[in-house]
């Protein structure tokens, strides 16, 4: 599917993982930035939740990476 005439559009938080809306931008896609307004009281809970949000996903990519390196380490002994 073209990205210039896809129905799809992607947006993120602003400062939430930039660099995947910037590749996105570069190759055709619509994308966008939002930030959320209001007071204080009523978007820091949501803040705080993206960012928990966030630090989790990093978290499971944390073990994915040690599941690929627990693996090479298993294929590379059963060479040698």
């Amino acid at each position: 599917m073209d990205p210039q005439t896809s129905p799809i559009y992607f947006g993120q938080l602003l400062g939430m993982s930039d660099h995947l809306t910037y590749t996105l931008g570069a190759n055709g896609y619509k994308a966008y930035k939002y930030v959320p307004y209001g007071k204080i009281s009523e978007v820091m809970p949501y803040l705080i939740r993206r960012a928990r949000e966030n630090a989790s996903a990093l978290g499971g990519a944390d073990n994915e990476i040690a599941m690929i390196l627990q693996e090479l380490k298993r294929r590379i002994r059963s060479i040698f």
